[in-house]
């Protein structure tokens, strides 16, 4: 008797696959930084040395594969979260993952042409990834809070726009050096 496709479960890909498809991700990373939204998707199975229909098997769209590039980045931000909660003081985890946030706005800034150029906009890829940078940002302030280390009063997502905001008001590029500063006032005004 065969089995329905509703009663299938889900596989995890295999480590290889796992690895192949996170080094899709980053040979597209690097290509959408340096070519932004002109970057093809002949040029980015090249940089990967897998053939054109490998990719699209993977990525059957440019903008499928731009998204999943971000998405993978948040990710990123989200198992940094998990590992400096089980690692670290409560505000030493806040502390270092508010300096991967940093890292994560430099990324998003680079590919932002190329996102802003996706069919129909970028807003339903950030819309899925604002709610898990929401979620790390609550799961380190919270235990912050309750060791003593944060007001009760302060929002996460407060910090992480103040933060942001650096990258955004001007052109500099000395910006990440002046936002990494920011994070230990940020951290020191919302001490009791």
């Amino acid at each position: 008797m065969k089995k329905s496709a509703a009663n299938k479960t889900a596989r995890k890909p295999r480590a290889d696959a796992q690895r192949n498809r996170q080094h899709i991700l980053e040979v597209a990373k690097q290509v959408f930084t340096c070519r932004g939204a002109v970057a093809s998707m002949d040029e980015i199975a090249k940089g990967a040395r897998i053939g054109p229909g490998t990719l699209y098997r993977h990525f059957p769209t440019r903008d499928d594969l731009l998204a999943a590039v971000y998405i993978s980045e948040v990710e990123k931000l989200a198992e940094a979260q998990k590992r400096f909660s089980a690692n670290l003081p409560p505000i030493e985890a806040l502390r270092a993952w508010m300096l991967v946030f940093i890292d994560y706005i430099a990324a998003k800034k680079i590919i932002a042409p190329a996102l802003n150029a996706m069919a129909g906009g970028p807003s339903r890829v950030f819309q899925q990834t604002n709610r898990l940078m929401e979620e790390a940002a609550h799961a380190l302030a919270s235990p912050a809070v309750v060791s003593g280390d944060l007001r009760s009063d302060v929002d996460p997502m407060d910090m992480l726009r103040a933060i942001y905001g650096i990258s955004s008001a001007g052109g500099a590029d000395d910006w990440p050096a002046k936002a990494r500063r920011f994070v230990d006032i940020l951290i020191q005004g919302s001490k009791p």
